[in-house]
């Protein structure tokens, strides 16, 4: 099932009216649909597709494994045997001479850096190739892609070798929530939004996540079954996804994500929490936890100085592994052994404290959408991100989910999942109003985002400026 990437699609369309072939990077978090949107856009094109992939650099797994994998998949996706390769130079020479001399074709080099793991000069390797042989062809696509973002982001992206080379560097995010429906097929228009919001709070707009969603079934189940089963997909998935995406300091990585659960810190917290030495080693692991898709950094505007923040705040911003740290990692041995019962999630400690922090994390992640509701998706946005303003003797503190910011105007949002939301939300936004700080001249507009029921009240107060539901996010019908 092939949903949403329309943009991707069109912009990798317009590759083919160029003369010479083109390199395209593509980088995001594991499961998040790489190899799958190359193979719909050469299904599209009605081009050649050839796809080679890295081994799995386990045990026994070295180059000279790498290159015969490369090989034997050459040859049979080509029809044409070869003599073995001893170098990647004559690997990617076999792979040129084996391309159609007419019409388009699509090469798809997957698992780029468990490919070139063990060979220090693979990217070199790769850069003569495509210089001297690949670039100079017509209607050539080449996509480099990978688990492990920062490979492609250091070998290639940021690399002087490969400068002005890839025609378009491709980062994939999670599907806007939106499209994410589209997986509860023509069951979705019977599906309460509550229902929806609770399976995507914990799967996030991951596609493989979401094709393993039973329509059938209520969210408590899905997410049971999901979740909480022996054997189930999301049990042992985290495990997986930090394996094979990080390569170096997993067990500081490891450490840096289970602080980050619990709130949210800037680099030199996260130091101080792990005694650690606050040095490049820090800023280095924390940018490969970024670029791998299970953190980001929040460097919001002051809005009092106008100022970029010099101390922004990460949090883990995937929803999944956000979830797995949480609630699935610390009963795990009882997942395991069928020994981990319930009747609803809602029995769980906490359940709609944690399911409300995820909400919050979804709505970041479908920020465009929120811009288009609001009316600020042609607006030039100054700031965007989650907004503390500290207490100190001459002001207030107060924490905002939320703070948009143009040049003249910002937008407080407040985010709610509640059975009831009613009038007490309007008093709450009006407390965070008159403690928040601005310089002269701006205006401030509360905006209310929720799940829930919605007190009459609320509206009738005319205190928000937009209350958005969530089923506008959604593109679900409001009557």
């Amino acid at each position: 099932m092939f949903v949403g990437r329309t943009a991707e699609l069109e912009r990798l369309q317009t590759l083919w009216n160029k003369s010479v072939a083109s390199l395209v990077t593509i980088r995001g978090r594991r499961r998040i649909g790489k190899s799958t949107l190359v193979l719909e856009f050469a299904k599209r094109s009605k081009a050649k597709f050839i796809k080679l992939e890295g081994l799995q650099p386990v045990d026994g797994v070295n180059n000279e494994t790498q290159l015969a994998a490369f090989d034997k998949q050459l040859s049979k996706q080509t029809k044409k045997k070869r003599p073995p390769s001893t170098s990647w130079f004559d690997a990617f020479s076999a792979l040129e001479e084996s391309l159609p001399k007419k019409g388009r074709v699509v090469v798809l080099l997957d698992e780029i850096s468990w490919m070139g793991k063990f060979d220090p000069g693979f990217a070199g390797e790769l850069k003569q190739a495509w210089d001297n042989w690949f670039s100079k062809r017509e209607n050539l696509i080449i996509f480099l892609c990978g688990s492990v973002s920062s490979w492609i982001d250091k070998k290639i992206v940021k690399s002087k070798a490969f400068l002005g080379r890839p025609s378009m560097n491709l980062v994939l995010q999670e599907l806007p929530l939106n499209e994410c429906v589209e997986f509860w097929g023509k069951a979705a228009k019977r599906i309460s939004t509550r229902e929806l919001i609770d399976v995507l709070s914990v799967t996030g707009g991951i596609p493989e996540y979401l094709e393993n969603i039973n329509p059938a079934l209520s969210a408590d189940e899905n997410i049971k079954s999901l979740c909480f089963r022996p054997g189930a997909l999301l049990v042992s998935e985290f495990e997986e996804i930090f394996n094979d995406t990080l390569d170096a300091n997993l067990g500081t990585k490891r450490k840096m994500l289970y602080t980050l659960s619990e709130r949210k810190l800037t680099a030199t917290e996260i130091a101080d929490e792990l005694h650690l030495e606050n040095n490049g080693h820090v800023s280095d692991n924390l940018n490969e936890l970024e670029l791998a898709g299970f953190i980001t950094r929040d460097d919001g505007m002051n809005p009092a100085s106008g100022k970029k923040s010099n101390l922004g705040k990460y949090r883990i911003r995937d929803n999944y592994t956000r979830f797995y740290l949480k609630y699935i990692e610390p009963k795990r041995n009882l997942i395991e052994k069928d020994a981990f019962r319930f009747l609803s999630l809602e029995q769980l400690p906490a359940w709609n404290s944690i399911l409300g922090l995820q909400f919050e994390n979804l709505v970041m992640s479908n920020l465009h959408l929120l811009l288009q509701k609001i009316g600020l998706d042609n607006a030039l946005i100054t700031s965007a991100a989650p907004y503390v303003q500290n207490k100190t003797n001459r002001q207030q503190g107060c924490q905002i989910d939320l703070l948009i910011q143009t040049a003249k105007c910002a937008y407080l949002v407040e985010m709610k999942r509640r059975n009831i939301i009613d009038e007490s939300v309007v008093c709450e936004v009006e407390e965070k109003m008159n403690r928040l700080k601005l310089k002269k001249g701006m205006s401030l507009r509360p905006v209310l985002v929720y799940e829930g029921n919605l007190s009459k009240q609320v509206p009738a107060d005319a205190f928000f400026s937009h209350i958005i539901s969530v089923d506008e996010l959604l593109g679900r019908s409001l009557s």
